[in-house]
């Protein structure tokens, strides 16, 4: 099972939970810098992000779709950015749609984005199947634990390493049942504390108990110190 951090927060509100990410680097995390990356290059990103990617973490672009009413030239523009002021490995994108009357749309967007690294698509939930097709990961659910509960895959989702889940709202007591569920699932997940209106602006307390497999991207002779 991976381990993807939505890290939704930024370094001076938040630079305890940056430091340890960097302890404990997890194998990705997803860059939010302004609901994407901003108009000029922020050097505080730049510094906490030095020591991710000296540890083979893949850091992912967050980039906001708009469920499917934004321009794709405005996405690709967006990647790029990201790809120059902080290096990054791909693109997260948030706010997809999840009908198949958009699909079309996300094909072109993919092959627009391919060029920038790996892509992930976020419907935050069991999308139409075609969406499986144009991306490397897809999120299939995002949201409470509460309602994760009664979560069940449809029958064409039967591989879970091709999927994502982001649960949130988990209080630490149920965080053993959520991985266990979830395992089933999806192969990569991420689980915390917090709630809405953003769960993932900060590290859930329990953020070092979770288990965090041996990073592959890690440079030779280096793992993570979650091992």
């Amino acid at each position: 099972m991976s381990v993807l951090v939505p890290a939704y927060f930024h370094p001076v509100a938040q630079e305890a939970a940056w430091r340890r990410l960097a302890a404990r680097p997890p194998k990705t995390v997803v860059l939010n810098v302004d609901s994407g990356p901003g108009t000029t290059r922020d050097p505080d990103f730049v510094r906490v992000l030095e020591p991710l990617l000296a540890a083979g973490v893949e850091v992912l672009g967050y980039l906001d779709t708009a469920y499917g009413d934004r321009p794709i030239r405005e996405l690709v523009v967006d990647a790029r950015r990201y790809r120059s002021w902080y290096g990054v490995g791909g693109a997260f994108l948030d706010q997809v749609a999840a009908g198949a009357d958009r699909l079309s749309h996300y094909r072109v967007a993919a092959a627009a984005l391919r060029g920038q690294g790996r892509l992930v698509l976020n419907p935050g939930v069991y999308p139409d199947p075609g969406y499986a097709a144009v991306t490397d990961l897809l999120v299939t659910f995002e949201g409470p634990w509460t309602s994760y509960r009664a979560v069940n895959a449809p029958a064409w989702a039967r591989l879970p390493e091709q999927f994502c889940h982001l649960v949130y709202g988990v209080p630490g007591w149920a965080r053993r049942f959520v991985q266990r569920g979830a395992s089933r699932l999806a192969q990569t997940i991420f689980v915390t504390s917090g709630a809405c209106p953003n769960p993932w602006q900060n590290l859930p307390t329990y953020y070092e108990r979770l288990p965090l497999p041996r990073n592959d991207n890690a440079a030779p002779g280096r793992r993570s110190k979650g091992e």
